[in-house]
């Protein structure tokens, strides 16, 4: 009896796993098989580092056994039985295995075994549960097999929008809005702030709500409702309302402003944080598909069915998700065929025709955001709250930067799409540089519609005003109206998503079906435009990041907006749109989405870091009118600490802890690169057992058609 190591079949399987052979009768197979090349590549390897020896090891376990636990990698499987990819046989020999283990084992071990079994089946049935409940499963699994993963990754996105802003919401709610309306009610024991009692500022103290004195029309309170003033203004909808400093709760004193401007903090630390998780899954997701295309079909084709399913519908659903990203797959390969094809001319006729394109978008973007300016210092400029005024005066002049941001966002994606047919990208590029060149429109309008409300708001001719630090005649709470602001670019956008699909999606539908005219059936249904349907939700998100700190409760008007959005967007794709004649991948969506959404997040910090250090606080309302700026609570605060707490924090801030923990955070990093290079190497040494594999088989062919024509 002699032993020979031979590879195992797989390309899991470890490159060291032997199993054991009697040579004696199968000496003439051995001697075949050890021609193969990966066993050749094998023996060249374990020459130059060694082999182990498995001696030992069969001597103590039957090569059965040693076997079953070799393919599972460990004695004690980290996952049910049911999970492997073993037959029935296997499961119940190593079931046997694993009963005889415990056995020997003492009572403490057998206690703890049970109750790690307990506990994966309570965690099993637990993510099992979860998954039913999950928002819009099932609308999200119909869309996906009717129209393709590219649009199932939108209404994806939009459903994690929506969990965010509710959690946005909690927040606010939980440690800003609730103990600031008990007090107001007397549950607590409270003291409001109070404005500063010097004879200087007596002035900035002064705010009278608009339009809620005297006969009040009916339809004031609709304009009221459309833009936040009169009875909304001081409700806890917005900044001026919170106006509670302490709530006592026993020994503890709960302070409101330090509450409400680190909750303000939390809240985007956290959509950083969602954010940045979800797009590293999706940019794995991303890289696993891009690195090896032919590996990515081989899945698709022989290992994308799912045969649980039973269900002719379900079947038809899973046949057409596929279907469409075979056919992304195809069209993105067709168009990298034609790139690689050009000659030296066609390059430089398709690079200059792109810069010339270039420098035409970079034009519409300096006039929209001209236009944007003109229209804010329009209507500040004449705003009025004269009864006399028309409904519709009042709210041309109220909504006229939200109209024109809205012309905008609707004109220039169109322009776009134009010049972006003209530049000949890959379908994935070509969504991904359009939602880019969007999100300059969408989110800088949101940026110079702040920096013209800034400007008039920091800026006063009379000599008056520097007392104050702001406009105070115009401005008495600044915040608030920056809040009426977002507030009606929320509600504005709501409107406007609504109308397009009852007045435009759907007559389009009725005429390209029941009208005979030419004309009619030649424009055909609509397709579902991805960039721009991402850059509506994105668009609104930023305003919800913005606003929140102005207006908190921003975010439920976002969580209720998108969440009657979703079935606007399902009704109107389900029975007024097509699918897209242009497919696109889902990996590469998701992930794009998120870094869209991420650079949304990212300019909202600018203006809320601007406002809380730079703005000076309105003396008239709010929590923070003890504080030249909002962010000055926080060294009130860290001043009112014991000694002792106070020095570490001290500590913490100067150069004697920063560069340690910069060194720290170095090796780290080096720490995780070194990582990422050895998962490198060894995903290389697997796509090299996988080549491998391949010319075992076509060894093995071309051996049997020799004996065939032999024989």
């Amino acid at each position: 009896m002699r032993e020979a190591r031979l590879p195992r079949g797989g390309p899991g399987s470890p490159a060291d796993e032997v199993f054991v052979l009697d040579v004696h009768n199968v000496s003439p197979t051995v001697t075949f098989l050890q021609e193969l090349p990966s066993y050749q590549s094998m023996l060249r390897r374990r020459t130059s580092i060694g082999t182990p020896d498995y001696r030992s090891l069969a001597r103590s376990t039957s090569e059965e056994s040693r076997s079953l636990i070799d393919r599972i990698g460990c004695r004690e499987p980290a996952k049910p039985l049911r999970e492997y990819a073993l037959s029935i046989a296997e499961k119940r020999h190593l079931r046997n295995i694993q009963e005889a283990n415990t056995k020997c084992l003492s009572g403490w071990d057998q206690w703890k075994q049970t109750s790690r079994k307990w506990w994966r089946k309570c965690v099993e049935d637990t993510k099992a549960l979860l998954s039913c409940l999950e928002l819009w499963r099932h609308d999200i699994h119909g869309i996906e097999g009717k129209f393709g993963t590219g649009i199932q990754s939108y209404f994806s996105f939009l459903r994690f929008l929506v969990l965010l802003n509710f959690v946005i919401f909690l927040l606010m709610f939980t440690f800003v809005m609730l103990p600031s309306t008990f007090s107001r009610h007397g549950v607590f024991n409270s003291s409001d702030v109070k404005p500063p009692l010097k004879s200087t500022e007596a002035e900035c103290t002064i705010y009278i709500v608009s339009g809620t004195k005297g006969l009040i029309y009916f339809y004031t309170y609709i304009i009221d409702l459309l833009s936040g003033t009169g009875f909304l203004e001081m409700t806890s909808l917005f900044y001026g309302y919170y106006t509670v400093d302490t709530v006592s709760l026993g020994i503890v004193r709960y302070s409101v402003p330090l509450a409400y401007l680190l909750t303000t903090l939390a809240y985007l630390s956290l959509s950083l944080l969602w954010i940045v998780k979800r797009s590293v899954e999706g940019f794995k997701q991303s890289l696993v598909r891009n690195e090896d295309q032919f590996q990515s079909y081989c899945n698709k084709i022989f290992a994308g069915w799912d045969f649980c399913i039973t269900d002719v519908n379900a079947a038809w659903l899973k046949h057409s998700s596929l279907h469409y990203e075979l056919k992304t797959d195809l069209e993105e390969e067709r168009l990298k065929q034609r790139a690689a094809e050009r000659t030296t001319q066609e390059k430089i006729r398709i690079y200059c025709l792109r810069i010339f394109l270039n420098l035409i978008v970079l034009a519409v973007l300096s006039g929209c955001f001209y236009s944007i300016y003109r229209a804010t210092v329009y209507s500040q400029e004449n705003i009025s709250y004269d009864k006399k005024i028309k409904l519709e005066d009042h709210l041309w002049v109220q909504y006229l930067p939200s109209m024109v941001i809205t012309m905008i966002n609707f004109v220039a994606p169109l322009i776009f799409s134009v010049l972006i047919k003209l530049e000949d990208y890959s379908p994935t590029f070509e969504i991904q540089l359009t939602l880019m060149r969007c999100v300059f429109v969408r989110l800088a309008n949101i940026g110079v519609l702040l920096f013209s409300l800034w400007t008039r708001i920091t800026s006063c001719a009379e000599p008056k005003c520097e007392t104050c630090g702001y406009n105070y005649k115009l401005y008495p709470c600044w915040e608030s109206q920056v809040g009426q602001e977002m507030y009606k670019l929320m509600i504005f956008d709501f409107i406007i998503i609504f109308a397009v699909a009852i007045f435009i999606d759907f007559p389009r539908k009725l005429l390209v079906t029941h009208c005979s005219w030419k004309g009619c059936r030649s424009c055909g249904l609509q397709e579902f435009d991805i960039p721009d349907n991402v850059l509506e939700i994105v668009y609104g998100q930023t305003i919800c990041w913005v606003g929140t700190f102005y207006c908190p409760l921003l975010p439920a008007i976002a969580t209720i907006k998108y969440f009657i959005i979703f079935y606007v967007k399902k009704i109107s794709l389900m029975h007024t749109c097509k699918p897209s004649a242009r497919p696109f991948r889902a990996s590469s969506s998701n992930f794009f989405f998120l870094v869209v959404l991420l650079i949304g997040l990212i300019l909202a910090f600018i203006p809320l870091g601007l406002s809380m250090t730079h703005i000076r606080s309105s003396k008239a309302c709010g929590p923070f009118v003890y504080f030249p700026r909002s962010w000055d609570i926080i060294a009130y605060t860290i001043n009112r600490f014991p000694e002792v707490l106070r020095k570490v924090l001290n500590s913490m801030a100067s150069e004697a802890f920063a560069v340690p923990f910069f060194m720290v955070l170095c090796l780290i990093m080096f720490y995780f690169m070194a990582l990422a290079g050895a998962h490198k190497r060894v995903v290389n040494q697997l796509r090299e057992q996988l080549v491998m594999e391949s010319r075992d088989k076509l060894f093995l062919i071309r051996k049997l058609t020799e004996a065939q024509s032999l024989s």
